[in-house]
């Protein structure tokens, strides 16, 4: 059965979010629904609304900084279960048989990974729907479990301003006495600062904004 849900949609480039109801697909084997509690708002959200980047498909409910509750699985899932807090970022499918994917690199995906919105899912029929949204459909191996100790309208930007900079930090193995230079103090910056600062690292903020000193500190 297909779960009707309730969300905020661009109908085209101009004009403010408003109200959409579509239908999320019925659960395969492997998936889980969510009923979403936060979601972040990406500058990214905004480029694809306002078509900045070329390519949006209308109407697109944004959103990939997505936080909620399980309220369903499907027969095979395995790792998650109903009443469990989750997680899901940019994307929400990949071929899962490139080497990449196979490597747990699946944005890396060679046949294009599918993002959370304004993207064709596998089917090549059904265009994906974001976050701005009562409930979001996915399959578990696209779902990250979150601990219900932390705040969880705060874990929602993490999943895409806080990989984007947690990952390459932790790729180049940054530690105690690591030299990390951030630049900018933006959403990102922030992020980096943060990060490198936790992980031991001597911090260096590059801005051309002197009033944002205090703030690295």
């Amino acid at each position: 059965m297909n779960t009707t849900t309730k969300a905020y949609a661009a109908y085209n480039s101009n004009d403010p979010l408003s109200p959409f109801e579509f239908n999320r697909r019925t659960l395969r084997p492997q998936d889980v629904q969510i009923d979403i509690l936060f979601c972040g708002v990406c500058h990214s959200d905004i480029h694809q609304v306002r078509d900045e980047w070329n390519g949006s498909i209308y109407p697109m409910v944004p959103g990939h900084e997505i936080v909620g509750k399980v309220v369903m699985v499907g027969t095979a899932v395995t790792k998650i279960k109903v009443g469990d807090t989750v997680g899901v970022g940019v994307l929400v499918d990949s071929c899962r048989t490139c080497k990449n994917c196979e490597n747990d690199a699946e944005n890396y995906c060679e046949e294009g990974m599918t993002g959370t919105y304004n993207a064709m899912e596998r089917d090549g029929v059904t265009v994906s729907q974001g976050g701005y949204s009562s409930q979001i459909v996915v399959d578990e191996r696209y779902v990250l479990s979150v601990s219900d100790q932390l705040d969880l309208k705060a874990v929602a930007p993490l999943l895409c301003a806080g990989i984007t900079t947690y990952s390459p930090l932790r790729f180049a193995n940054v530690s105690t006495g690591t030299k990390v230079g951030v630049v900018g103090l933006g959403g990102l910056g922030h992020m980096g600062v943060k990060f490198a600062a936790s992980f031991g690292a001597e911090v260096t903020m590059l801005s051309t904004s002197p009033e944002k000193e205090a703030d690295a500190k």
